[in-house]
């Protein structure tokens, strides 16, 4: 029987640059609530939000994620035509087939790396750092570049009261590369999809191409509503609050530290009071600093944590080779965790 050689790559992997972008168009509290009976006091108090990002037509998907992906290789220092490969996590590239990330790969000058989109939401870029990690050290790729990026205003019912309030657009990505010590901890994630229906698209793309008004949700001047994304608000807040700080932790003991030894805590964009619940569970000392970029930029699902990473080290509130715990949770439900060296 033939022997396979066995792969060569690198000991341990990190994260050697980041990279985001932000759509020009800021979207106050009070543009939404031209549609829904709410206040700006009401949406502050229940998720943090003050402003979000929208994306002109310009601005999509591909377009935002070059962006962010130029940043991350330059903050690397490395030329584009060494990415290996481009892991994109997106759910609102609407169009089925290519994925994305060959349209991105091409447009950035790689050298004809592998490419193919993930979707597991707001763990998402969770989910592809792990796999570039693995990349990395199984030696399939030198370099690999992860991206989350979502158009979610595409994707929202402004009439919708539970949500309108909540998501923004932009992308958020990291080059991941080589390293000679551990800077990507053992990844904690799994999924509860009993738990599907408490965030889901609310038609189905082939209900919506028939069209058929007897089974689709209407707009108050009765026309057919695009899908959007709507949720059971509770049961993912508790949900969130109380197994996510489980799984965080658990994530902080596979990588052998403690809440003491952080530096850094860069969870979800999901909800400030989910943020701050989650601190206040793991007892995380006044030293850590907690990222809350959600404030200005919304929820952008796979694009939150590279954003809210990128925010933190540009401003100085963290700094590079700083220890970071990060946390994505969402739709399926789906979550991903795991401690990281700061680029």
């Amino acid at each position: 029987m033939a022997k396979i050689k066995p792969s060569k790559g690198a000991p341990y992997a990190r994260i050697l640059g980041v990279g985001g972008y932000r759509p020009t168009r800021v979207v106050p509290n009070e543009v939404i609530l031209e549609k829904i009976d709410s206040s700006d006091e009401w949406i502050r108090s229940r998720s943090g939000i003050e402003t979000r990002h929208w994306a002109g037509p310009e601005e999509t998907v591909a377009a935002m994620a070059i962006e962010a992906s130029g940043k991350a290789i330059a903050d690397a220092g490395i030329d584009a035509e060494r990415i290996g490969a481009v892991v994109v996590s997106t759910v609102s590239h609407f169009s089925q087939t290519p994925a994305v990330a060959t349209e991105i790969a091409d447009k950035l000058g790689t050298d004809k790396a592998a490419a193919f989109d993930i979707s597991a939401g707001c763990a998402g870029f969770g989910y592809g750092l792990t796999l570039a990690k693995g990349m990395v050290v199984e030696g399939s790729a030198e370099y690999v570049l992860v991206i989350g990026v979502e158009r979610l205003s595409d994707l929202t019912d402004l009439e919708d009261r539970a949500t309108a309030f909540l998501f923004g657009d932009g992308a958020g990505a990291v080059v991941v590369g080589p390293s000679k010590e551990p800077a990507i901890g053992p990844t904690v994630w799994g999924s509860e999809g009993d738990k599907s229906e408490t965030i889901k698209q609310t038609v189905s793309w082939d209900r919506f191409a028939v069209g058929d008004v007897s089974q689709l949700p209407l707009d108050s001047q009765g026309n057919i509503k695009f899908p959007a994304i709507t949720q059971e608000g509770q049961a993912v807040f508790r949900w969130a609050v109380f197994e996510m700080a489980k799984v965080a932790q658990q994530a902080l003991d596979a990588a052998g530290i403690t809440a003491d030894d952080l530096d850094v805590f860069i969870p979800h964009q999901a909800n400030v009071r989910i943020i701050d619940s989650m601190v206040k569970t793991l007892k995380l000392p006044e030293h850590v600093t907690v990222a809350r970029d959600i404030r200005t930029t919304g929820n952008t699902s796979a694009a939150s944590i590279p954003l809210a990473m990128e925010r933190l080290l540009a401003t100085g509130e963290a700094k590079s080779g700083d220890t970071a715990l990060v946390i994505g949770f969402g739709a399926g439900l789906v979550y991903a965790a795991t401690v990281v060296t700061l680029p």
